[in-house]
């Protein structure tokens, strides 16, 4: 495990996102573009939605599939509820914003999943191809359950017309089912047909992605209010929490020693994409600055230098 948590920590990858947090500290002009970034993010999960289909269709629907999409439905259930608890329990922080910061954890982060996957490939290790379709229908019940726990608050949320085409809706969640749609239609001539765009480059643009992510990160945690130790904390292990309830389920689930690796990763990441645009709409009183702090700042950097190498480590050790 040591050598695949230095391999992590030294890849172009790490080491990018490495370099945005440093910026940002040392206060540098570094920028990246808005409308560059949501174009990286948009094809990252094109290409990975894309993959992921081409990969089942070479494959097939199984009962495996469906098992594991139900695993999936499962964690992203039972994460946010935990997270609400813990943080009522440990920390001072309002209803609204426990709720929104829940719902960032029960749901996932595709550039953790992302990485667990170049990891994997790395390693040499096989995974199976509908893993991505798991990551998408993990993204919208934790939004859910974040409104029935800030119920209480005011006159509550509620599910009015716009908040529910947010959440089925959301750009993440349109692109990644699209692309796996399209790359199970098409299958494995559809992967050669486009390879030079999604394969060769995609390293490349993950890098420049991560580049802006350590950007991101820095400066919500040096201009972070609310942030106190308990809540900092909560950062760190509560992905270990969910790598444990992922790991569990998955290994009940029948994946691979890959597919568990990824679920584990799935349950261990903290959404900062999806989930914070549709708490924009859904709970406009909740501070994003605390959830983007904790899920980027922290979160995402201890899951790619310490998470993501254990849960391939344990993974491999149980198959």
């Amino acid at each position: 495990m040591g050598e695949l948590a230095i391999s992590n920590l030294t890849s172009p990858m790490t080491l990018f996102f490495a370099l945005g947090l440093l910026a940002a500290f040392v206060r540098s002009d570094l920028t990246i573009p808005e409308a560059v970034a949501k174009g990286l993010a948009i094809y990252l999960m094109l290409a990975i939605g894309f993959k992921g289909g081409a990969g089942v269709a070479a494959h097939g629907v199984g009962l495996t599939l469906l098992v594991a999409i139900l695993a999936g439905i499962v964690i992203s259930v039972i994460l946010p509820l935990i997270a609400f608890s813990l943080l009522n329990a440990t920390t001072r922080l309002s209803r609204v914003d426990a709720a929104a910061v829940a719902a960032c954890y029960g749901s996932i982060s595709i550039v953790t999943f992302l990485a667990a996957t170049e990891v994997l490939d790395t390693a040499g290790i096989a995974y199976e191809g509908y893993m991505v379709a798991i990551a998408a229908v993990m993204e919208t019940p934790p939004i859910m359950i974040a409104l029935w726990l800030a119920r209480n608050v005011g006159d509550g949320p509620r599910l009015d017309g716009t908040m529910m085409r947010e959440v089925l809706f959301n750009g993440s969640i349109v692109v990644l089912v699209g692309s796996f749609a399209i790359g199970l239609i098409t299958g494995a001539k559809g992967l050669e047909l486009i390879s030079p765009f999604i394969i060769h480059p995609f390293e490349g643009i993950l890098c420049l992605f991560l580049l802006d992510m350590g950007l991101v990160a820095g400066r919500g945690m040096r201009e972070g209010r609310n942030l106190s130790t308990p809540v900092l904390l909560f950062g760190i292990y509560m992905p270990l929490i969910g790598a444990a309830i992922g790991f569990g389920i998955a290994q009940l689930s029948g994946l691979s020693a890959g597919g568990v690796a990824l679920m584990t990763t799935l349950a261990a990441s903290g959404s900062y994409i999806a989930v914070p645009a549709a708490m924009r709409i859904a709970l406009p009183e909740a501070k994003p600055s605390i959830s983007l702090a904790l899920t980027l700042g922290v979160t995402f950097p201890f899951n790619l230098a310490i998470g993501i190498p254990l849960y391939v480590h344990a993974a491999s050790l149980l198959h």
